[in-house]
């Protein structure tokens, strides 16, 4: 089954639980890694649930889904776009915050295709990785999403229900900031001074890759790392950076990482880096691209540059970052 927007790369899918900037590893869907065999949650009734849902659902969807929610006794307090919460590292982690804050315990993942849906309910890790992978869940497709929602109500009815007052209508359009500190529209000045950490991989012709565009581009220092080094570790080895990435619709990118929108954009300007000298772009807003920043670990602020600089191939899009960082600070 091919799903849109779930076939995001590994190392930035919320399993990566370790992992900061490994964003170009063997793509592989995100529910797939669930142990699609188990039953439901058995509190489904009686906590809790958060749904994440495919984009292209419309608002009439949601609502039906909510109705019937209502009407087994799902509390589905919240919805977002699940391409949001699989965006990055960063972004899995503030959603992992945001679902612990409001004591979800369920996840309800909503998937679309060309031909069909898929309706997926696990448990929430309580961690900041969302999920463990193999973890159990429940899992049903069909070409109606309603024969689907129709399914779970009457799966779900076989529990005690104790969730009684349940939101008539579908909670959405909140905010999730991945920033734990201070957001900044220019470059790590101090990144001058300041060892930059590099996480590989783990993928030998990637990571050969991404050490030429780092010896090509970057000449402040830097160290490439281990797949799966914690920025704990990172910290420890003296590593005062982290380069992070956002890979996910570019307008929900600039939604993320807190740039003012324009309801009505259906193309977003960006600034890419061909060579040395910076051209416009201007990108479909629907286009999945990455967006490259710096951390400062300590802190956790971060760095975004000047220009919005995303693109659709990760090669590029890391040019952009560290060419617009060498003209901005006059580096060699």
């Amino acid at each position: 089954m091919t799903v849109r927007i779930i076939g995001f790369t590994l190392a930035i899918l919320s399993f990566s639980v370790s992992t900061q900037g490994q964003f170009v590893a063997v793509e592989t869907q995100w529910v797939d890694q669930l142990d699609l065999t188990g039953g439901l949650p058995e509190k489904l009734l009686s906590t809790r649930s958060a749904v994440f849902y495919d984009y292209a659902l419309s608002a009439k969807e949601l609502k039906d889904m909510q109705d019937y929610f209502q009407r087994a006794g799902i509390d589905a307090v919240v919805y977002f776009e699940l391409d949001m919460l699989v965006a990055g590292r960063d972004v899995t982690r503030a959603f992992a915050d945001y679902l612990l804050r409001r004591e979800v315990a369920n996840l309800i993942i909503v998937e679309k295709n060309d031909s069909d849906f898929r309706m997926t309910c696990t448990l929430f890790s309580g961690k900041e990785n969302v999920v463990e992978r193999s973890q159990k869940a429940w899992s049903i497709s069909n070409a109606v999403l309603l024969e689907l929602v129709k399914t779970l109500y009457r799966q779900a009815s076989t529990q005690p229900r104790q969730n009684l007052l349940i939101n008539a209508e579908p909670e959405t359009g909140l905010s999730i900031n991945p920033i734990s500190g201070k957001r900044n529209e220019f470059y790590a000045i101090d990144a001058k001074v300041d060892p930059l950490a590099v996480p590989m991989t783990g993928d030998p012709t990637v990571d050969a890759e991404l050490e030429k565009i780092f010896a090509d581009n970057y000449s402040l220092k830097y160290k490439l790392t281990p797949a799966g080094t914690s920025e704990k570790d990172l910290r420890k080895q003296g590593l005062l950076y982290v380069i992070c990435v956002i890979r996910t619709r570019d307008l929900v990118a600039k939604e993320l990482l807190g740039y003012e929108l324009k309801g009505s954009e259906t193309e977003i300007a960006s600034v890419t880096y061909p060579e040395s000298t910076p051209q416009a772009k201007n990108i479909p807003a629907n286009t999945t691209v990455y967006k490259f920043y710096f951390k400062h670990i300590d802190s956790g602020n971060a760095f975004l540059g000047t220009k919005w600089d995303a693109e659709e191939t990760w090669q590029q899009a890391l040019l952009n970052q560290l060419r617009g960082m060498k003209a901005e600070l006059r580096l060699n």
